[in-house]
């Protein structure tokens, strides 16, 4: 098996938990590892046994050893990031978000379909497990979804990302967070959507953002899905989903899947791993050595975008 070699862009908190990932996946070596504090990022390539430690991009760019880049960026670089990366020949898997606005979303779409590289998003919730669980019933017939409930809750008032440390960004409910159930709706539901509504709650005085927000959308299908989400929100945090369906109800809570009984239901056996990040990555690196196209490649998930797009119109008009 020929070794992919690999880098790293952003080795903060969501960037290190790819590189625990990458440990796991046979034929894969990340030689080079950009972020923005060169101590930390020596540091970090030190831990990890990477050759390039660098804050500059485009010493990625230029690395001729490197054929694959995973971008943990600011969210506002994703989409420039992507398109250099193409650019120089590379392969490139953005985290979620893919764009922050709709016209740069495209613009990530059009490189890739004039490179023919694989370009992908990190759109974890197609491979977590207890998704693909729920997934596996909808594709056999067996499960279809009537109703989707999601609550997105964290308590983060200031910026700061997972571990604690300070951000040099502002994280956003609608083209973040919205982003990871608007996708995984339409995905599960297999169908487009094609009502969506918002409305959200007082901006942040220092912060310029939403705290809180409430999303509605429906699929062709007729299902529909409601999203809660809140900066505000003092525990239990993190992502709930519900599927209401024809022939059961299950809730998805991280990795753990319950029915409507609260019967836990087995999905170690899904994946080679429990871990979405891995899986995700698993999937960009075997679609670089396949020459196909990836589950959540960027063409696939523009749809959500273009459903961001509608509602962050929606609510700039509401101001």
């Amino acid at each position: 098996m020929t070794t992919i070699k690999a880098a790293l862009a952003g080795a903060g908190a969501f960037g290190t938990k790819h590189l625990d990932a990458i440990k796991n996946i046979a034929g894969v070596e990340v030689v080079s590892v950009m972020s923005r504090d060169l101590g930390k990022t020596k540091e970090v390539a030190a831990k990890y046994g990477i050759a390039q430690a660098t804050d500059n991009f485009d010493d990625i760019l230029a690395n001729k050893d490197v054929q694959a880049v995973i971008l943990c960026t600011p969210t506002q670089m994703h989409a420039a990031q992507a398109v250099a990366c193409m650019k120089a020949g590379k392969h490139v898997q953005a985290e979620i978000p893919l764009a922050d606005s709709l016209r740069d979303a495209y613009r990530v779409v059009q490189m890739q379909e004039n490179s023919g590289l694989v370009a992908m998003c990190g759109h974890t919730r197609r491979f977590n497990p207890s998704h693909q669980w729920v997934r596996k019933r909808i594709t056999a017939g067996e499960f279809n979804i009537q109703q989707m409930d999601v609550q997105t809750y964290f308590f983060r008032r200031t910026n700061m990302n997972a571990l604690g440390q300070p951000r040099s960004w502002t994280d956003h409910l609608l083209w973040h967070h919205a982003a990871h159930t608007v996708d995984l709706f339409a995905y599960q539901a297999r169908s487009p959507i094609v009502r969506a509504n918002a409305v959200q709650g007082p901006m942040h005085p220092a912060l310029g953002i939403a705290m809180d927000m409430s999303i509605q959308l429906k699929a062709a299908s007729g299902a529909i899905c409601t999203l809660s989400l809140s900066f505000n929100n003092d525990g239990p945090l993190g992502t709930f989903f519900r599927y209401i369906g024809d022939t059961g109800t299950y809730i998805a809570r991280y990795d753990d899947l319950v029915d409507g009984k609260e019967q836990k239901i087995d999905v170690s056996k899904i994946d080679v791993s429990m871990n979405g990040i891995e899986l995700q990555d698993r999937e960009f690196f075997a679609a670089i050595r396949e020459g196909r196209e990836p589950n959540a490649s960027v063409k696939q998930v523009l749809p959500c975008y273009e459903v961001l797009h509608d509602l962050e119109r929606q609510l700039a008009a509401s101001l």
